[in-house]
């Protein structure tokens, strides 16, 4: 089957088209529908008809763009009409959604020029927080524009001139550092004179570009003041018209630093790239076929060719979902009256300052594996990097806040947690545990320091203040990996090779002589990585340490044991994940250490998943899970976690809400236990699930994170002296991130 074919399979397939809608309120009571609709809906109504900003209180509009268009200039096909363009703009609508978490509806109109457009849309206006105007053929998507702009009190933005100008604006500013030069200097040369192609030159200049230093080309040539006169060109190109008797593009491109193509497929050859200044930039935007292929252009010259594509399938591509989701959020959330050139610029900074960080490994994966290291294959960043919402959005919204175009104020401190909380509820718990590990930052060792993701990781969690990371490994390897891939940090090393491990194996033979450890061998043990790092730990070197990530679960977790060891009011440890749903989250114990737990095992795990929970700041409240529901199922097997939560229940020490045995939906399903089980000492649904085996807890983790959505985190080992962490083999650079500032809030506690 084809690309078409697939296509239009993909949008036939039940329920037609890729937008829907969806309430957000509960639905399932006469209650809630009286609420919804009559006669509750009238509370609301009356408050807003008092004062009108409350309509971005109790409605979605602060949350809702309109992508308008009439289809006259639509993605790739040209002028096909309203109807026809209708699977682009809920295309538009699913990016808007997937990216950035705004509501769209698409509109489609049957108008006839820029009067009846704007005459049209200006009315949508109490609707809506904000205006997306798509695929309008120029000179009238200026106008339109424009005019909307004036005549409305909230944001309006055509993509298809800003998104372009303003991402490949980015791809600029990082171009022109790798080339050396700067941007008040270089010759630019446009082919093309759309909307696209005058937007971008306009912003160029914004971003530093000496406007008497840009050439525009278009099918006749240069575009001269003569040119605009003579064949009554429109008025939008006049700033950029030459005084000079004109030429061909040939002729613009000759000693040109920069070239801008955004026309048509195959107008520029080899000759021409060579015809250029020394390090030439090259931005060849035309889809599908760019105006000179990527290899072409890159055989053409022996200096370095920085280029790049409106495709997918080459480095650098210029794609406005890196743009138009996060600005709109931005300016969404700050209720801007307008989106204005400081805010558009903020984007296009953001955006190259970002191209410059490591990648993270899921954006690596997305991408095929590839290395994506700042340079000249390297220049803005991929559209799938999650990171782009958090770095572009409070950028846009404090140049709205700074330059008096925001009717409301966000916090910069805590915004970036709000945009975090959208994306998931991972994120979300995960910022409150960061933020209590940069209170006060401690001493992490990482057993495997030489593997590059351990050292990637080790370098973020300095930047950002979680940790004063150790890596344990080759001197060598680890300052070669800092300088391949060009972090900015001077990385605490400890190499077995160069160290003076004899306090370290005297304290490790302490521990172990009598376990059948002599003192040779334990010299010998103290020169690996998960031995040399539990020792330093142990004996206060190091606060927390992070293993596992190159071995499989229980050799990583052999030497910690043997070392560390239990915490004195412990005699297990366990493996605890973190699972979290849109609105929801669980712990789920134990999923990787004992296989099978007696009732004291269960209850001791539970005190420890509790305690767990409240570094989280979740108030526990733990299930003993089973196949029976409170003793409706006699046998050893329901008897063991029944015996568990009596024991606790009973434990004065327990101050948190436990109860089972019971069925998993009776712990997670508020209604099961409220009018089944209305004895049981829950509250409210369980979010401490304790299984009665390893093998259940494995089990059950693994289909709620495959079938359910789940995101995981861990596995948390909890129980153990001190704390230690022990990664899952293949884990990116987050997760070990993340499980670090678990283990120094833990050493924080401890």
């Amino acid at each position: 089957m084809g690309l078409d074919e697939d296509a239009l399979d993909y949008h036939s397939s039940d329920p037609p088209g890729k937008i829907a809608i969806s309430t957000t309120k509960p639905t399932s009571t006469q209650r809630d529908l009286s609420l919804a609709y009559s006669p509750g809906v009238a509370a609301p109504c009356r408050a807003i008809d008092e004062n009108p900003d409350d309509v971005f209180t109790y409605t979605a509009r602060g949350n809702l763009v309109a992508v308008v268009s009439d289809g006259s200039a639509t993605l790739g096909l040209g002028d096909i009409g309203p109807a026809a363009s209708k699977p682009v703009m809920e295309g538009k609508g699913v990016l808007f959604k997937r990216f950035a978490d705004i509501d769209v509806f698409d509109v489609e109109l049957d108008v006839d020029g820029a009067d009846e457009m704007v005459n049209t849309v200006r009315p949508m206006e109490p609707t809506f927080g904000g205006i997306n105007v798509e695929d309008v053929a120029a000179p009238e998507c200026f106008e339109i524009e424009r005019r909307l702009s004036e005549q409305m009190d909230i944001p309006v933005f055509h993509d298809d001139q800003h998104g372009t100008a303003i991402i490949s604006g980015a791809a600029l500013l990082n171009a022109v550092d790798i080339a050396g030069k700067e941007l008040a200097d270089i010759e630019v040369t446009f082919a093309g004179a759309g909307a696209a192609a005058l937007a971008s030159a306009r912003f160029y200049v914004s971003l530093g570009v000496d406007p008497e230093n840009v050439t525009m080309a278009d099918e006749g040539g240069i575009i001269t003041e003569a040119r605009v006169e003579e064949e009554g060109l429109h008025e939008y190109v006049e700033p950029f018209a030459t005084s000079g008797e004109g030429g061909t593009l040939a002729d613009a491109m000759d000693g040109a630093d920069v070239f801008v193509g955004l026309a048509v497929g195959g107008i520029v050859d080899q000759e021409m790239v060579r015809s250029m200044a020394d390090t030439p930039i090259l931005f060849a935007m035309a889809n599908p076929d760019p105006e000179i292929g990527y290899e072409e252009a890159k055989a053409a010259r022996d200096d370095t060719v920085i280029m790049a594509t409106g495709r997918s399938d080459y480095p650098n591509q210029v794609n406005n979902v890196l743009g138009f989701p996060f600005i709109f959020r931005g300016a969404l959330d700050v209720r801007a009256t307008d989106i204005n050139e400081e805010m558009k610029v903020a984007a296009a900074e953001a955006l190259a300052d970002l191209a410059r960080e490591d990648v993270p490994d899921a954006v690596v994966k997305a991408y095929g594996d590839d290395h994506l290291q700042f340079g000249p294959d390297y220049i803005i960043p991929k559209p799938l990097d999650s990171r782009v919402l958090f770095e572009v959005t409070p950028a846009v919204a404090e140049a709205a806040m700074e330059t008096g175009v925001a009717r409301t104020d966000v916090d910069q401190d805590t915004y970036v947690e709000e945009l975090e909380a959208r994306l998931g509820k991972s994120r979300e718990m995960m910022r409150v545990v960061l933020n209590k590990a940069k209170n006060d930052p401690k001493r992490v060792v990482l057993a495997e320091g030489d593997d590059e993701k351990m050292i990637r990781a080790a370098a973020q969690l300095v930047d950002q203040g979680i940790a004063e990371p150790v890596l344990v490994g080759d001197r060598d390897r680890i300052t070669a990996i800092v300088e391949t891939l060009g972090l900015d940090f001077d990385p605490d090393i400890v190499d077995p090779e160069e160290s003076d491990l004899a306090a370290y194996a005297d304290r490790l033979y302490e521990l172990r002589k009598r376990k059948g450890v002599t003192r040779h061998e334990a010299g010998n043990l103290v020169e690996d990585g998960n031995y040399l790092a539990s020792v330093m730990v142990e004996r206060g070197d190091a606060d927390a340490m992070l293993t596992g990530l190159t071995n499989h679960y229980p050799s990583a977790l052999r030497a910690p044991l043997q070392v560390v060891g239990t915490a004195p009011e412990a005699d297990y440890a366990a493996g605890v994940y973190m699972l979290t749903f849109k609105n929801r989250v669980v712990f789920c114990a134990d999923a990787t250490v004992n296989t099978d737990p007696d009732a004291d095992v269960l209850a001791e795990i539970t005190r420890h998943t509790a305690d767990l929970a409240r570094r989280f700041n979740v108030e526990p409240r733990a299930a003993m899970l089973s196949y029976s529901d409170f003793g409706s199922v006699d046998s050893p097997g329901s008897r063991k976690p029944r015996r568990a939560a009596e024991r606790l229940r009973n434990d004065p020490a327990v101050d948190f809400q436990v109860d089972g045995e019971m069925q998993a939906d009776t712990a997670v399903v508020e209604d099961i236990l409220a009018d089944t089980y209305e004895f049981s000492e829950l509250d409210g649904p369980a979010n401490v699930l304790v299984f009665p085996n390893l093998e259940a807890g494995n089990i059950a983790y693994k289909l709620l994170q495959r079938l359910g959505g789940a995101e995981a985190i861990g596995p948390m080992l909890v129980g153990m002296d001190e704390p230690v962490h022990v990664l899952q083999r293949g884990d990116e650079v987050k997760d070990i991130v993340n499980l670090a500032g678990v283990a120094v809030v833990d050493a924080q506690n401890e």
